[in-house]
């Protein structure tokens, strides 16, 4: 069994829960058996136990994200110590990039990175997706060592002595009994949280299409555009061909009609009036994190891959609606 070890900021941990999750049938298979810091059992060494996991690690997952790049002790002490195994050959590291950051030049930076590509798990549209392929990625690796293993099983002899040698005392998991890993417990989240994240969510959708607009507008000779921020919960965009308008929208906070409850109302009119929309994204949980998840409107209600949406995702939902009246 593949001994795999999460190095991770816990601002991040909702993100390394859903990766563990996606990583469960690799479990269940018995290929690996994994380990985080959530583990550790009340009254042991944090350090002591941290490091002895880290040094029994095959396989050591980099979450990497702005804070994760922040944290001393993930930067200086975990990766440091697992890019020394990964060169020793002692262990196989996978940076698995979380959040957009400048990441390249970390030590770690010339490593093939996961997801497809090293592009951050949250802009993928779909979660889901981007999680699974980390998944893939590592099946890979895991059994490729599990491979490896049973073509070379340990020999009699001084060399196997040397290399079950236990390792020294301050580097042991303290001995709790057996006991599960599937430990976790499902988080509650208030409606302060849910409003915090659509207000979060609608005010990436603004800097996105923005954005979007203003490079599309260096891009294309002959375009530009109208950008409107019409207050903090509207705005509207206009996209200009040759001075005539190929593409329109607007998108406001508003209330879900008799569900007693706020999304983000999108419509193909920059001049749309309360109430009406083309699409909705609003947010909804899972026992572990937030997601907006559109009505389908646009899309005649086959909204299946699109159901769990980051703040990018859902801004590249709502900006392939916008823009494909002008392509």
């Amino acid at each position: 069994m593949v001994k795999l070890f999460f190095s991770y900021s816990h601002k991040d941990e909702a993100l390394r829960d859903q990766l563990e999750t996606h990583l469960a049938m690799l479990k269940n298979q018995g290929l690996i058996d994994s380990w985080h810091d959530r583990r550790i059992v009340v009254g042991s060494d944090l350090d002591d136990s941290i490091q002895g996991s880290l040094e029994a690690a095959d396989v050591v997952l980099l979450l990497v994200s702005s804070d994760f790049l922040a944290s001393t002790y993930c930067y200086s002490k975990e990766m440091a110590r697992a890019m020394e195994k990964h060169q020793a050959g002692e262990a196989h590291v996978i940076p698995v990039i979380l959040r957009h950051c400048d990441w390249h030049a970390a030590p770690f930076g010339g490593l093939l990175a996961a997801p497809k590509d090293g592009k951050a798990i949250t802009s993928w549209p779909d979660i889901d997706e981007a999680l699974a392929d980390v998944a893939r990625q590592v099946r890979r690796v895991v059994e490729e060592k599990s491979a490896r293993s049973h073509k070379q099983p340990p020999q009699l002899g001084s060399a196997t002595q040397t290399t079950l040698q236990a390792p020294p005392a301050s580097a042991t998991m303290p001995s709790t009994g057996p006991r599960s890993s599937n430990l976790r417990l499902a988080k509650e989240f208030t409606q302060k949280d849910k409003d915090d994240f659509l207000r979060g969510a609608f005010e990436f959708l603004a800097r996105f299409f923005e954005g979007s607009l203003q490079a599309i507008a260096e891009r294309n000779p002959g375009t530009s555009f109208s950008f409107e921020r019409i207050d903090s919960r509207r705005f509207a965009a206009t996209l200009y061909k040759d001075g005539n308008a190929v593409a329109q929208g607007s998108a406001r906070l508003d209330s879900m009609g008799g569900r007693g409850s706020t999304c983000i109302a999108y419509s193909h009119d920059a001049n749309a009036r309360d109430g009406s929309s083309n699409e909705m994204l609003h947010v909804e949980v899972t026992d572990q994190s937030l997601y907006l998840k559109p009505l389908g409107f646009s899309w005649g209600g086959r909204n299946g891959e699109k159901s769990q949406l980051s703040h990018e995702g859902g801004a590249e939902y709502l900006w392939e609606l916008f823009i494909r009246s002008a392509q």
